[in-house]
């Protein structure tokens, strides 16, 4: 992800990275990546996945942190060291709370392949040995909001069942016309492209694409069509976030 200066000198919208997991799984990766390796605290990671047909990740370990896997297209099975074996579908959500470690396998259904995005959110220290959790959220239990202008669904946030240690927001927004996003002036975050194509605080903005957003910035995301975007923030936690692979010490 290499950064470009907007129109009115603030950074403006990047691509996100290709990467290649192996296992018939790639991804957009928003970040880090090679060319922005940092994190933007809270969070750890964010990326789009695709994974191919009778592919996928088997049973493997994760500590330190929280995940929130959202489906854009087709299921993923989702089966746990705590016993749960759920499949996830368009639009809905699970939570992931690894804490001091969980073993999961991601997989997806029905023999066809599936599409999503993946967070992971670092756990405050005080909260690393916390102990593992899972929850999940139907598409009815997401609550939406019909605005002027935009469809905006609470994945994370108000009304929502999925919850997480670090308070956040996680919207995503079906832009018609326009919709501005209001994040917490104290909070850290960013919006990325899903479908579609518009502008983000009037500059070129489409599937793939970030917009990192700090110290209080609001940001116009506007469309002549349809832009599909994700807005996500939270409170930063101020620690130093160190990720080995799976784990986030």
């Amino acid at each position: 992800m290499t950064s470009r200066e907007a129109t009115d000198g603030r950074v403006g919208p990047v691509a996100g990275q290709t990467v290649r997991h192996g296992t018939g799984v790639n991804s957009n990766r928003a970040f880090p990546t090679d060319a922005h390796p940092t994190h933007l605290d809270p969070f750890v990671l964010f990326e789009r996945f695709y994974i191919d047909p009778e592919k996928g990740f088997p049973m493997h370990r994760h500590e330190g942190f929280e995940i929130v896997s959202y489906m854009i297209e087709g299921g993923m099975d989702h089966e746990d060291s705590l016993g749960v074996e759920h499949t996830a579908y368009e639009n809905e959500a699970m939570r992931i709370t690894t804490g001091s470690g969980i073993r999961h396998s991601e997989f997806p259904a029905d023999g066809a392949a599936c599409n999503g995005l993946q967070l992971w959110v670092n756990l405050p220290r005080a909260d690393k040995d916390a102990d593992p959790d899972y929850a999940d959220a139907t598409t009815d239990e997401l609550p939406i909001r019909e605005l002027d202008g935009a469809t905006v669904r609470t994945v994370v946030g108000d009304g929502s069942p999925i919850e997480l240690r670090t308070p956040m927001e996680y919207l995503d927004a079906r832009v018609s016309e326009g919709w501005t996003w209001e994040p917490d002036e104290e909070w850290t975050g960013f919006v990325y492209g899903v479908e579609g194509a518009g502008t983000v605080d009037g500059d070129a903005f489409g599937e793939g694409d970030v917009l990192p957003v700090a110290d209080g910035r609001s940001v116009r995301l506007e469309s002549d069509e349809t832009l599909r975007a994700v807005a996500v923030a939270g409170r930063p936690h101020g620690e130093p976030i160190r990720q080995r692979g799976p784990f986030v010490l």
